[in-house]
């Protein structure tokens, strides 16, 4: 499945299920957060300046555990 969505600068972006393993391989935490990726794609707190000239989309999400 490929999913799209714009950036918040108006730049398509797709999703594919090859690139979401590749992601959650090195980010485990984001296991079964795929559409809250892409919402934070498109809707993102704030943008920030990565490594090699790359923007990254940031949001904070809290989650609660009770135990």
């Amino acid at each position: 499945m490929i999913e799209k969505v714009l950036s918040k600068n108006d730049v398509p972006i797709r999703l594919t299920d090859e690139r979401w393993t590749h992601i959650v391989e090195e980010h485990c935490e984001l296991a079964g957060m795929r559409m809250e990726v892409l919402d934070t794609v498109a809707n993102p707190s704030r943008i920030l300046k990565g490594g090699e000239s790359e923007l990254l989309a940031v949001q904070e999400i809290i989650r609660i555990s009770i135990w």
